[in-house]
């Protein structure tokens, strides 16, 4: 192109990317925009804002409410006070980066944000002429950058444009000066998109980039962003939009457009869009359709979501924490069969969980105001529910969500959980069990004619729970009662080993070495029921023993064991000590006899090593 003024060369680079020839510049002589300027480039213009240039003619086209209420100055911005306030001490300051990153879920404001700051860093009016926050009114470039048509402010879409080549464009266009702003503003959207050489070539420009240059990164990943990269930005964090603040803009805009929407439908709009403004609007941009009422009600929203009513599935949940396995199941099927969808049940069956242990947790200090009216029912359960039912219903109800999202069939899995969830209620809280523990501990250890029938007693631990190490494995008495601890003899049929010997040879037999040895050499037993054993730990033996041998006998039976440790009691000597005490005293008795003194003293170099068992 020959010796060009930086203008000029400024203009052909621009051009270049806008998909415009150098005959076409040449011929006409002046720039030419093209008439799509979104489509063929690889810098792409932003939508337009809310102000359009005088006497422009567009065709009277519906633009949607994301698009239409997109912030045109700082204060517009939602939920992100600490990053414009940071922002408006750095301008004042004059303390301004060289490159920004903002981070944050989709919808946020990440992309408006990085199009308000470009109009920030080239404000100008007729009264003033630096950086400035407040862009009210618009400066002389505000309208160009709105709009997207400024040559100084160029936006690059990383997400299909990932390659070195797209990189190389900008550092090539980078040195030479802007054509009429202060600053060149390169504004990259979902840069976590970019390719490692890509980010590589990136580094040094954006470490040290020319004083009018000025880089503003966008991306929803930031983990996936090199930290060689993060480490040159000065990175903001916007957050999500809290609920109330959503429902409040939602009320402006619907009243702004002629609407007039119920709060509990705007409630469900703020809580479906999960603190993205964007996806907010979308949804109310919808929900505004729904009905031609007079006021568009929570109900219609509701249908439209597939949401079920949060107070049905409260319902839901009392049904089954009181182990009402038809009722829930019923109740199940018609609010499926009404459009809710099974993710969004078990997600509201988790955040009711959630709302009524923390009912439990604080009292009269908890906030359920959301509730509205089914705050009574809320607080009732919470005083009918143990804390040990609500923390494993949460995680019975976690488990299952992961479940309900993949299972080919979300109404069988979610109709599975409940089923499971109605059985575990049913069952002794672990608070109970551990109190009728201790309560048949204390029967096992009367007079032995104040027991009935001792062999069906239900299972035991020795000690008082303030002794209890806290490695109490708890297998509730019904279950127990179910499912006695047997092994599995030649016809198949279940043998119950009544005693603790008789537990030793199953294991002897199965060859489960490992919990043999810990029963033979750690368990000082204090008291052993089929299917519960009380023991007092011997020295060195694990600190989760208890729960190892729980889980251990449970994995080789297949039945669930009670078993419990407790320091304080004394216990019997362990089954090796024992033995120990028995090949001591076999030698004692061998070296006692007569015949074998007679042996000795014939054989002065001979030694007794082992004393067998003549019937082993």
């Amino acid at each position: 192109m020959g010796r060009r003024s930086v203008s000029t060369c400024s203009f052909y680079w621009f051009a270049a990317f806008s998909g415009m020839s150098e005959s076409d510049i040449e011929e006409n002589g002046q720039s030419q925009e093209p008439e799509n300027p979104d489509q063929g480039s690889m810098f792409s213009n932003s939508e337009a804002g809310v102000g359009q240039a005088a006497g422009e003619k567009t065709a009277a086209t519906y633009q949607v409410l994301a698009r239409k209420y997109r912030p045109s100055n700082f204060s517009d911005l939602i939920g992100q006070q600490p990053m414009v306030h940071t922002l408006t001490n750095a301008f004042a300051a004059g303390r301004i980066a060289h490159a920004f990153m903002l981070t944050g879920v989709r919808g946020v404001g990440k992309t408006t944000t990085a199009r308000l700051l470009a109009r920030a860093l080239n404000y100008q009016s007729d009264t003033i002429d630096k950086p400035a926050m407040n862009l009210d009114p618009p400066g002389v470039h505000c309208q160009q950058i709105t709009a997207s048509r400024h040559m100084d402010v160029m936006e690059m879409d990383a997400a299909s444009h990932t390659g070195i080549g797209d990189i190389r464009e900008i550092l090539d266009g980078v040195r030479y000066a802007p054509v009429s702003a202060r600053y060149k503003v390169y504004i990259i959207d979902e840069v976590h998109m970019l390719s490692k050489p890509a980010f590589n070539a990136l580094l040094k420009t954006l470490e040290e980039p020319p004083p009018h240059a000025i880089f503003i990164l966008a991306t929803t990943e930031i983990r996936k962003v090199p930290v060689t990269i993060l480490s040159r930005c000065q990175r903001f964090d916007l957050a999500r939009v809290g609920a109330d603040e959503m429902v409040d803009h939602l009320q402006k805009v619907a009243k702004t457009e002629g609407y007039k929407v119920n709060k509990s439908g705007l409630n469900l709009i703020a809580r479906a869009s999960e603190g993205s403004v964007r996806d907010a609007l979308s949804i109310l941009d919808q929900a505004l359709v729904q009905s031609s009422d007079a006021e568009i009600a929570a109900e219609d929203i509701r249908l439209m979501l597939g949401l079920a009513d949060r107070s049905r599935v409260l319902d839901l949940f009392a049904l089954v924490m009181r182990a009402d396995v038809s009722g829930a199941l019923n109740e199940l099927r018609e609010q499926y069969d009404m459009g809710a969808d099974p993710v969004v049940i078990a997600t509201d069956l988790l955040d009711h969980c959630h709302q009524i242990t923390r009912a439990k947790a604080l009292g009269e200090a908890v906030d359920l105001s959301e509730y509205g009216s089914a705050a009574e029912q809320v607080c009732e359960l919470a005083a009918e529910l143990s804390m040990g039912q609500l923390t494993r219903t949460w995680q019975m109800l976690l488990k299952a969500s992961g479940e309900i999202k993949v299972a080919p069939d979300a109404l069988s899995a979610i109709e599975m959980a409940l089923i499971r969830l109605c059985v575990a209620a049913a069952l002794p809280s672990p608070e109970d069990a551990a109190r009728q523990l201790r309560s048949d501990t204390n029967k096992s250890k009367a007079p032995a004619s104040s027991v009935q029938n001792p062999t069906s007693a239900s299972p035991q631990k020795g000690g008082s729970a303030s002794t209890v190490r806290g490695n109490l494995a708890i297998a509730t008495q019904s279950a127990l009662k179910q499912q006695p601890v047997a092994e599995i003899n030649q016809q198949g049929q279940p043998k119950t080993p009544q005693t603790f010997t008789q537990l030793l040879q199953l294991l002897e037999e199965k060859r489960e070495l490992p919990v043999l040895n810990q029963l033979e050499n750690y368990v000082r037993l204090i008291s052993y029921q089929p299917g519960a054993i009380s023991f007092a730990p011997q020295t060195g033996a694990p600190d989760n023993l208890a729960t190892e041998l729980s889980q251990q006998l449970q994995t080789i039976t297949g039945i669930s064991w009670l078993i419990s440790s407790d320091s304080k009691e004394q216990g019997e000597d362990t089954v090796q000590q024992v033995r120990n005490q028995d090949k001591k005293q076999d030698m004692e008795n061998v070296l006692a006899d007569q015949n074998i003194q007679g042996v000795l003293a014939a054989f002065p170099q001979a030694k007794i090593i082992r004393v067998l068992d003549p019937e082993n």
